[in-house]
């Protein structure tokens, strides 16, 4: 009988109790999107409400997930705070770890995920600000850096990531990989309730 369905990078996996002594199995099935996941999931159990907050990815996160039929059931909406003063406006990003920390950090990003939930009354937010390119990058934040930040019940994070390649391809990888870590948030807090 199934249990749920988890994420082990982009191939969907459902895991399942056997007959004997319910010990969870993991059977591969075939590569699945991210958001289809979400969609999947999110549809059977529509307790949590999802909003994102984007710099760098310039609303792709949101219109991946609102490209599917039914994600109104669980997604609230976005906010695309390129500027420093959006993301300090709308998502109410201290001004300190602006000046301190600059934009692209991981405490922008934490900070941002934790707005968008402010923001929409979400249960889960997920925030990507970056380096996209071609210009704008350092010796210390090169071009293709991003921070993914996540909210959740459970707090706050945020991972770095290096991406290569042009403008589109670090827009393209930092878009999924912000699925991902949705997705991943998301499974976190149905096995939490």
């Amino acid at each position: 009988m199934a249990d749920r369905v988890i994420n082990a990078g982009n191939v969907l996996r459902l895991r399942a109790r056997s007959t004997q002594g319910g010990r969870l199995i993991t059977r591969p099935t075939t590569a699945v999107p991210p958001e289809t996941q979400l969609n999947t999931i999110l549809g059977l159990d529509q307790r949590l409400r999802i909003a994102v907050a984007e710099s760098c990815t310039g609303g792709a996160v949101a219109q991946r997930i609102t490209s599917l039929a039914g994600s109104s059931a669980y997604f609230i909406g976005g906010i695309v705070a390129y500027a420093n003063s959006a993301k300090r406006d709308l998502l109410g990003v201290p001004v300190h770890v602006l000046e301190e920390e600059g934009a692209v950090s991981d405490a922008c990003a934490q900070a941002m995920a934790q707005g968008a939930c402010r923001a929409f009354g979400a249960d889960v937010a997920i925030a990507t600000t970056g380096i996209a390119g071609p210009g704008g990058g350092t010796g210390r934040k090169p071009v293709g850096l991003v921070y993914i930040g996540v909210a959740s019940p459970a707090g706050s994070r945020a991972t770095a990531h290096q991406f290569p390649g042009d403008r589109t391809a670090v827009i393209t990888a930092a878009t999924e990989t912000a699925l991902n870590a949705l997705l991943t948030t998301v499974h976190e807090c149905i096995d939490q309730s």
